[in-house]
């Protein structure tokens, strides 16, 4: 990238048209030197057209979500790929895949792009043409006390420094790919892992960590105990899920239940995404099932025994705590480190100001959601 002039112009004319454009005082190109006696330039249109199709996974889909016609984008990422002057994407029946080449030049584009589009904001800002602006991406399965008061100090800080805040409501990896890939500016989501583990330039501050709810039938041994261990839990079948919601909790959570069980394997929930189907489902099962559910108590509480009205299962389920609290995930806010000092602050301020949900006391415990 580093040897590739970028022209600041997306609706650039080709060929001909380009050299009218520049003396009629329309653009002005900034260009590598010609090759082929053809003038070498990359536009920032080439660059989304780009990612787009890297994102889609198709030119069908992209082209669908840029509203042009196909015929016109593979035009332009043939253009691209001659003035690389390498192949960027591999053309497969099933969709496209990157090239070693497109993988880099996808990372500078995501890069490029997110640059331009804050310089331009503050352009637009100097102008008193709008306000700074902070995406932020909440995943759709949160603890509702953690989203609300998380929400509530974003939005409190933000409103203190004029900057507005566009909330995208998505699930997240373990490795933020929102936020890494710069869809997004931030987000508050799950770590499964330490916070040097994420990759650069991902910056975070963790809010606490938080553990599943266990909920087994009301007959099991473990119901009267008020507790199960980790392999107790492993030998039962346990729903929860699904996978494609929080892929990060999934995985981690499968890989330390088969530290017990290697051949451990989590049941997706039945139907739907509902913790009541899922317990309906649990309680009349022919072998012993609990229901696990995502991150939803402040891990190392006891919530007690706590059984559900018969009016929202055929039998009761019970609440029971996981021994020694193996399957946790920390609550986190986390950032792309190179946004701009100001909204970089209010995530601090944000940060700052939530404090995890105290506990419900015994017999007032709200389910949480079934999975993520």
């Amino acid at each position: 990238m580093s040897q590739l002039k970028l022209a600041m112009s997306e609706d650039l004319p080709l060929r001909e048209d380009r050299r009218t454009a520049m003396k009629q005082g329309q653009v002005e190109l900034v260009g590598l030197p010609e090759a082929a006696g053809a003038p070498q330039a990359i536009e920032l249109r080439h660059l989304r057209y780009f990612t787009a199709v890297a994102d889609a996974g198709s030119f069908t889909h992209a082209a669908e979500r840029m509203f042009i016609a196909q015929p016109t984008l593979s035009q332009q990422i043939r253009r691209l790929e001659e003035i690389v002057g390498t192949p960027l994407l591999q053309r497969r029946r099933e969709g496209v895949r990157l090239t070693p080449a497109g993988t880099v030049l996808l990372d500078a584009s995501r890069t490029v792009l997110s640059l331009v589009d804050h310089e331009v904001n503050r352009t637009r800002q100097a102008a008193g043409l709008g306000r700074p602006r902070l995406r932020v991406v909440v995943p759709p399965g949160l603890p509702d006390a953690l989203a609300v008061e998380a929400a509530s100090a974003l939005r409190s800080a933000a409103a203190a420094t004029d900057v507005e805040i566009a909330w995208l409501e998505a699930p997240l990896d373990a490795e933020f790919s929102l936020i890494r890939q710069r869809r997004a500016d931030a987000g508050l989501g799950w770590l499964t892992a330490s916070p040097e583990a994420l990759p650069a330039p991902l910056d975070v501050m963790s809010l606490g960590d938080f553990e599943p709810d266990v909920w087994v039938p009301s007959a099991h041994s473990t119901a009267c105990r008020g507790t199960i261990s980790l392999d107790e839990l492993a030998r039962m079948d346990v729903i929860h899920g699904p996978r494609r919601v929080e892929p990060g909790i999934y995985d981690a959570w499968t890989r330390v239940l088969r530290t017990v069980n290697p051949r451990f394997e989590f049941a997706d929930p039945p139907l739907r995404h509902s913790l009541p189907m899922a317990l309906a489902f649990a309680a009349t099962a022919e072998r012993p099932t609990a229901v696990l559910t995502g991150p939803s108590v402040i891990a190392e509480s006891r919530p007690g025994l706590i059984r559900m009205p018969r009016a929202m299962v055929r039998q009761d389920m019970a609440l029971i705590s996981l021994e020694h609290h193996p399957l946790t995930a920390t609550a986190a806010v986390v950032w792309n480190g190179d946004l701009p000092r100001p909204l970089q602050q209010i995530l601090f301020d944000a940060a700052d100001g939530i404090t995890p949900p105290v506990p419900a006391p015994t017999g007032e415990h709200e389910p949480a959601a079934i999975g993520i």
